[in-house]
């Protein structure tokens, strides 16, 4: 069985997952600790739990999701694994944190693998599957991990939202393309967790979001 918890890190509020299996064996997802008290708490989390982290992946680069790159390659050994389309965003992601008048942010250590579309994830026992879904970024991935039905879906999809595309590399139709290749091709009961606030389903959106909406 896989279990999924996760952390409200850095001002930007965003989700930092911890994916594990029965091995301990653990996989962060989007690590935005930003301070010595949020990195404090990764930390306890993983050691409390006795869990072993094994791979960084980072749906997409920007700023508020890789604050804790350099932090988690540090503490564990771990490089970033990303989309190949994400790359230029991953190298200047200071500069961009300098405009948004968020100090001291390290530079990310360069990735070790590029992730491509429908590549398997492997930990422990387990695995999940990279989904392709670029338009709020361009190189943007979900991981999908069907033997236990839940989407690590980054700032692709939200409870009744979806993600800006006024970013550079952001295009509104090919998210919403996305959405609906990659996402809404999942099971009504699929749990989606976000890259912000609340989880949801895929058929709550489905339904309910008004961005989703035929016609």
């Amino acid at each position: 069985m896989v279990g999924i918890t996760y952390f409200d890190f850095n001002p930007f509020h965003e989700n930092t997952y911890f994916v594990f299996d029965e091995t301990k064996e653990c996989v962060i997802i989007d690590p935005g600790c930003y301070d010595a008290a949020e990195r404090k708490m990764l930390v306890d989390y993983i050691e409390k739990g006795g869990l072993k982290p094994v791979r960084l992946l980072n749906t997409h680069c920007h700023l508020d999701h890789v604050f804790g790159n350099q932090f988690i390659f540090d503490q564990y050994g771990l490089l970033p694994e990303i989309h190949e389309n994400e790359l230029p965003i991953l190298e200047t992601y200071p500069l961009v944190a300098e405009k948004y008048g968020v100090p001291h942010a390290a530079p990310s250590p360069k990735p070790v693998h590029f992730i491509e579309k429908d590549e398997e994830i492997a930990f422990g026992e387990s695995k999940m599957k990279a989904l392709f879904a670029p338009g709020h970024s361009p190189g943007g991935l979900c991981f999908y991990c069907e033997s236990d039905d839940f989407v690590v879906a980054g700032d692709v999809l939200f409870y009744k939202s979806i993600g800006r595309t006024d970013l550079p590399g952001g295009d509104y139709d090919r998210l919403i393309s996305s959405i609906h290749r990659e996402l809404l091709s999942l099971p009504d009961q699929t749990a989606v967790f976000p890259g912000h606030a609340q989880q949801t389903t895929i058929g709550y959106e489905r339904q309910n979001n008004p961005f989703l909406r035929e016609g």
